[in-house]
């Protein structure tokens, strides 16, 4: 089922775009001792290896948000900041997203944990080709908190030299034409490992930032619980 949002692009200006496909991208980062180190911790904790790295969860496009305030069912679910690439068809635009995941599905499936979930993203795009030569400086960063009232608490950081190259994972996706993607699709392209380790907040804070520019794409989103009724 396809989406349609509303994003700010700058000299563009408001653009709605329908996205018809969504494909999260797991597994992404360039360390491959690392991606490996990170299987074998989470296999220690029930979730099943992937058949392959990278791997592509294709998922439905009504998933996406852009709400602030998203309902998931269970307290066990988490945030992960990760790039997000947007082709309207024109333009390949580069955005923020959250790869809401369910922790506890995740040991029983990790494409059914990451269908359970919205995904929430920002509504500022940036023109993909105008950061293409230097897509590795920009930072990722997110922190988490449990009320209004609390600090918040640096959760995630890195930059994208820690992640396949964005081209790269394009040109692999199920939705690849060259080194783009199809028109209507959103990808997101992978995370960080989480400081002090994965769990859920009752808040979620994420940024990109372009050093260069001196400019961030930011978005903020409450994870609200809903009973699990047996």
């Amino acid at each position: 089922m396809s989406t349609t949002l509303q994003f700010e692009t700058g000299d563009a200006g408001t653009k709605a775009i329908t996205i018809d496909s969504l494909v999260v991208a797991g597994w992404t980062a360039r360390d491959r001792a690392a991606v490996d180190h990170h299987i074998e911790e989470l296999a220690a904790l029930g979730v099943p290896a992937p058949s392959q790295v990278p791997l592509f969860y294709r998922l439905s496009a009504s998933l996406l948000t852009q709400e602030s305030d998203v309902e998931f069912l269970g307290a066990e679910a988490s945030g992960e900041v990760e790039p997000l690439l947007v082709q309207d068809g024109e333009t390949l635009w580069l955005g923020l997203g959250s790869d809401h995941t369910d922790r506890k599905l995740e040991t029983v499936s990790v494409a059914f944990s990451k269908q359970a979930c919205a995904k929430p993203v920002a509504r500022q795009l940036w023109r993909f080709d105008e950061l293409r030569e230097r897509l590795d400086d920009l930072a990722l960063t997110s922190w988490i908190r449990d009320r209004d009232d609390a600090e918040w608490q640096l959760y995630q950081q890195g930059t994208l030299a820690a992640i396949r190259p964005l081209a790269e994972l394009m040109a692999a996706s199920p939705f690849a034409r060259g080194e783009a993607l199809a028109p209507g699709t959103a990808m997101m392209c992978g995370t960080f490992g989480a400081k002090g380790g994965v769990r859920p907040a009752g808040q979620f804070r994420m940024e990109l930032r372009d050093p260069v520019q001196g400019r961030s794409i930011e978005h903020v989103y409450r994870a609200k619980a809903l009973p699990v009724i047996a």
